[in-house]
């Protein structure tokens, strides 16, 4: 992301989880409080961006004749949703694997839940009987972090007592460090991390200097679930024609991917190497079989994209 200024990326993935949340009659998750965390004029710059990716993306749609008709509502109605449905599954579909892998681990004993890159993440807001049972964490780069809190208080939200914020830089700073500092976070108490839409950012050093550090900072039997692209998605004659087009649009962006993907194969043995025994590692068939077998509502599972949950040893 860019140098002071909050993640777009993590304000997109809000208001695809939002629009989700108002467009689908058949819903994978309910982020009922996203549309509202995103400012009027966030909005209107995402669904630009979104339109001019989705005629990127569409070959039919780029011939002049096409173009010219986008002053039509009907055909920026249509482009806005195909756009937010080529992401919108991956998204959401991954943060119900992480509250629903949450809700079990909370009647295993888990106190505390850390949101690693929490971007504009709701939960504290909109689970109010889990919260019950938590500390909750917002870890996350500074800059974003404080678009949030801003946001918050212009919502005049009233602030959970067992909500925490926590900034950082994770290619600069060290996890151990950020959270140890807070006097609300216990290292000796089971624990659930989420990581969500960031490892790709990431170079796999930075990932695995992460995950070491969450093996310092919490018990065994701690839980991270955390979402990743496999190594085809940056070889170019394996890539999907989606994926080579959304790694092109992130770099214009100002936010390019900075991983090279993890082979699936080979995850339990890194893992394994970090202190972590993988409990699940779910594929795009997976995915697409949880949560989108015989829905309606457009969406599919992410070329590429995988989810995996993983216990510390």
């Amino acid at each position: 992301m860019k140098e002071n200024q909050a993640s777009f990326t993590a304000m997109s993935a809000a208001y695809m989880r939002a629009y989700h949340s108002i467009d689908a009659t058949d819903k994978i998750f309910d982020d009922f409080l996203a549309y509202d965390l995103i400012s009027e004029e966030k909005r209107v710059r995402i669904e630009q961006h979104l339109i001019e990716q989705y005629v990127t993306w569409d070959q039919q749609l780029r011939n002049p004749e096409n173009i010219a008709s986008f002053s039509n509502m009907i055909t920026i109605s249509e482009s806005l949703m195909q756009a937010t449905h080529k992401w919108g599954g991956l998204l959401n579909s991954r943060a119900r694997y992480v509250e629903d892998a949450l809700d079990k681990a909370i009647r295993q004993g888990v106190k505390q839940y850390v949101i690693l890159g929490a971007g504009m993440d709701t939960f504290a807001f909109r689970q109010p009987e889990m919260m019950e049972h938590l500390e909750v964490f917002e870890v996350d780069h500074p800059a974003t972090q404080k678009f949030k809190l801003q946001r918050l208080a212009e919502l005049e939200w009233e602030h959970p007592a067992k909500l925490h914020f926590i900034p950082i830089d994770f290619t600069k700073e060290s996890l151990v460090t950020a959270l140890t500092c807070s006097s609300s976070y216990d290292p000796n108490v089971k624990s659930f991390f989420s990581w969500l839409g960031v490892t790709p950012y990431l170079t796999q050093e930075e990932v695995f200097s992460t995950l070491r550090s969450i093996t310092k900072i919490a018990p065994m039997d701690s839980t991270i679930v955390f979402d990743y692209f496999d190594t085809d998605a940056f070889i170019s004659e394996k890539s999907s024609p989606q994926m080579q087009k959304s790694v092109e649009y992130l770099r214009k962006l100002g936010e390019p991917m900075k991983s090279r993907g993890f082979n699936p194969s080979n995850l339990a043995e890194e893992l394994a190497s970090l202190e972590f025994s993988l409990q699940e590692n779910l594929s795009p068939k997976d995915i697409e079989k949880y949560y989108f077998k015989g829905r309606t509502n457009g969406y599919h599972a992410y070329e590429h994209g995988h989810f995996a949950c993983a216990v510390i040893k």
